[in-house]
């Protein structure tokens, strides 16, 4: 294989990730001779890591966390969603070396919305201010959302990302609530979880909202969980539980997949192919 066709991605601690699993399936699928690698990459070794991405060995790489908002700081251009959330997720390495950044967790997050569902002037409730949070707020302005509730552990330390996001999404009323004071959400029209509560091996059997306020939503609200892994979290087993419509955090990652590659290589892999690869790495994972 040539050293061309390698792609890679960095973070730490990096743990299990279902990256190589879609990628391979969409490489499998289209026919293309790519290789994918994880590579833990702590903080201290960004600069160092680029530098080896950058040799000539790689010609992409996915970003996650810690490394989304500092990459950024390497790119010579970036993508609408990368200026808009100030965070990337996916890298192309160009011919003379340069990084060219985008970030697809916006695209996944807009795209695993049904189409027949209208969130134009409507409102929505996130919950948590992390990374995603950011993802999330500028996917919701590009669905033409009028108003957003962010809910925080703490008001006092979100103060600095809130106000970045109000000034990066000006048209939207962005209001920050304490999660604890969570009160009723009779007013909203879509609930986002963006924070890891409820994810496998953390507060798996938690949920980020109680059941009094998810049956307090309007009848045709949506519950979004970002978690994918388990499939179904606390949450939406309570947006269940209460007859309401529910989104699942796989679809996000992997429609944030297929944009990868099509940015790569300049093919779309086939979404049902990709999700069905994570599904069966689920299933071989509950053996």
């Amino acid at each position: 294989m040539t050293e061309k066709f390698k792609l890679a991605i960095i973070g730490y601690p990096i743990g299990h990730t279902l990256s190589p699993v879609l990628y391979e399936a969409a490489f499998k699928e289209l026919n293309l001779d790519y290789s994918y690698e994880v590579l833990s990459t702590p903080p201290e070794d960004l600069i160092s890591q680029i530098k080896r991405l950058r040799s000539g060995k790689y010609f992409g790489f996915n970003v996650t966390i810690p490394h989304k908002v500092p990459v950024t700081l390497f790119l010579a251009k970036y993508d609408e969603f990368v200026n808009l959330t100030g965070s990337v997720n996916v890298v192309k390495i160009e011919d003379d070396m340069s990084l060219s950044g985008y970030n697809t967790d916006v695209y996944g997050f807009m795209e695993a919305i049904p189409k027949d569902i209208d969130l134009n002037k409507k409102k929505a409730a996130i919950i948590g201010t992390g990374g995603a949070a950011r993802a999330v707020c500028a996917g919701l302005y590009k669905k033409g959302v009028s108003k957003i509730d962010i809910y925080t552990r703490n008001v006092i330390n979100s103060a600095e990302t809130i106000s970045t996001l109000r000034s990066r999404f000006s048209e939207i009323e962005i209001k920050s609530i304490q999660t604890s004071l969570m009160e009723g959400l009779e007013d909203v029209d879509i609930l986002v979880n963006t924070t890891p509560m409820g994810m496998k091996n953390f507060d798996e059997d938690s949920s980020p909202v109680d059941d009094k306020n998810i049956e307090s939503l309007k009848e045709d609200a949506i519950v979004y969980d970002i978690v994918y892994n388990p499939l179904r979290t606390a949450l939406i087993s309570k947006a269940i539980k209460y007859n309401k419509r529910y989104i699942c955090g796989l679809d996000m990652l992997v429609y944030q997949a297929v944009r990868a590659v099509e940015i790569w290589s300049g093919q779309k892999p086939d979404f049902k192919t990709m999700k069905m690869s994570a599904l069966e790495e689920f299933l071989i994972g509950q053996k």
